[in-house]
């Protein structure tokens, strides 16, 4: 059976894909994970042909503090162990610069750092933008 594609009209201008990394850092897990699959969901509702690979998990890092209990330093030695975990994910999309606008717009729970690096296939420029939430 034979198919039809669609040729392309003479005054049309094409769409510029970019290739899109949103990367989500916090303390928090269910934060994190929350506004990953909310970002997830939004990229899959607003194009059928958008690209969407994540989200890629990285490894945690783990940041400890051992201090000592005594503020004089006399008298038994005990120990305060402190650690902080911050975690990260990456989502990538092939998508046009202002559906990723329309994308991140949507609201940001608090303590997730989002940051977008927009990279075009062919020039190879980075443009950065960082988001925080309170």
């Amino acid at each position: 059976m034979a198919t039809l594609k669609k040729q392309p009209q003479e005054g049309a201008v094409p769409e510029v894909v970019h290739r899109i990394r949103i990367t989500l850092t916090s303390k928090n897990v269910k934060n994190l994970e929350r506004v990953c699959a909310d970002l997830i969901r939004g990229a899959k509702s607003q194009r059928r042909g958008m690209k969407v690979k994540g989200p890629i998990r990285l490894p945690t890092k783990v940041l400890k503090i051992t201090t000592r209990k005594s503020p004089c330093g006399e008298g038994t030695n005990s120990w305060h162990r402190f650690e902080m975990r911050i975690h990260k994910r990456v989502i990538d999309l092939h998508s046009p610069s202002d559906l990723v606008r329309q994308i991140t717009s949507i609201s940001i729970e608090p303590g997730v750092q989002v940051e977008v690096t927009i990279e075009d296939d062919k020039e190879q420029s980075e443009d950065k933008e960082v988001v925080v939430a309170k």
